[in-house]
């Protein structure tokens, strides 16, 4: 899958199939576009669990993360 990486504040990261990233949740905005890369399941890209990143993709429509650790359903819980 075709992903696209969004910086939020501090060590917040979003990541989403959507190329303006216009999903992720507010509460971590502004959002500044970081880069776009290939996610596939059972393959490694630092700092980013692929197989989590792409369930939450699938559940939720995106993925966050603090200093590299899923946030996903707290970003949710806060929106």
């Amino acid at each position: 899958m075709h992903v696209y990486i969004f910086r939020g504040p501090g060590r917040i990261f979003g990541v989403t199939p959507d190329v303006t990233g216009a999903n992720l949740p507010s509460q971590f905005a502004p959002w500044n576009a970081f880069k776009s890369v290939e996610l596939r399941r059972e393959e490694q890209m630092p700092g980013v669990n692929t197989d989590e990143c792409l369930n939450d993709i699938e559940k939720y429509g995106f993925h966050i993360t603090d200093a590299h650790v899923r946030i996903t359903e707290t970003a949710i819980q806060m929106n």
